[in-house]
């Protein structure tokens, strides 16, 4: 059975035109990993009630969790998410779920993360706790996304790289920043393969985004020599 938790809305942010974080405090104490995800339910004056479920992009603390949103036109939750809620209403979670696509804190071997879209959400959440946690840890990022004013998170990645505190390349698809040297273009498994961490030094491999971005990742990464056994995905429809 599933046991819900009631928190408040403390904050909202837009940080693309489609997608809008929340942070939700809690009443008590919550131990969520990074990379675990919630349901999130919500319930109408008539007793209908539906639960969608949501990465955790941020679990540094107990008493407070973020998730970031995608709305999803056709979406029964995320439209009322992204455009609706305010700071000061309340929302149901569940309980954190999802144990295979998380990084144990403090771990200090390799991590290459990749991410599309807003599968950068749980990657984040890794990134975020690994800055407190284990800082010495080898974290690289690929990112891929459609164009620069769809990038999640935007000043924070900006910052990582320029306090070179891990590897980041950016890849858009789609529309590329000006002056970039890279025209847009989606991902292929040789600039994957040179993008990413050596084979050799045995890193854990996330990868979340699309269905099919992540098998062509996870199937590139594989064919590049990384062990399938270390390869984690997780996914969601196109």
């Amino acid at each position: 059975m599933t046991t819900w938790h009631l928190t408040t809305v403390t904050s909202v942010v837009d940080i693309t035109p489609s997608a809008r974080t929340l942070r939700l405090a809690l009443p008590e104490p919550l131990h969520a990993l990074p990379g675990q995800h919630i349901d999130i339910r919500l319930t109408a004056e008539d007793g209908y009630s539906t639960a969608r479920a949501y990465s955790l992009s941020d679990v540094r603390e107990t008493r407070s969790v973020e998730v970031t949103v995608e709305r999803l036109e056709d979406g029964e939750v995320s439209p009322y998410l992204v455009d609706v809620v305010e700071a000061g209403d309340p929302l149901e979670i569940s309980d954190p779920h999802g144990f295979f696509f998380t990084w144990p804190s403090g771990d200090d071997r390799p991590v290459q993360l990749i991410g599309g879209g807003s599968g950068i959400a749980p990657l984040m959440s890794m990134i975020r706790a690994r800055e407190v946690e284990a800082p010495h840890t080898p974290f690289s990022l690929v990112y891929s996304v459609r164009s620069p004013e769809r990038v999640y998170y935007r000043d924070e990645i900006a910052l990582l790289t320029e306090h070179h505190r891990m590897d980041v390349h950016l890849i858009h698809t789609r529309v590329a920043p000006d002056g970039s040297p890279r025209p847009a273009g989606r991902l292929s498994a040789a600039e994957l393969a040179a993008l990413t961490m050596d084979p050799a030094r045995d890193p854990t491999v996330f990868i979340c985004g699309p269905n099919r971005f992540v098998e062509n990742c996870a199937q590139w990464m594989v064919e590049a020599g990384h062990d399938r056994a270390r390869i984690r995905t997780e996914r969601f429809g196109e």
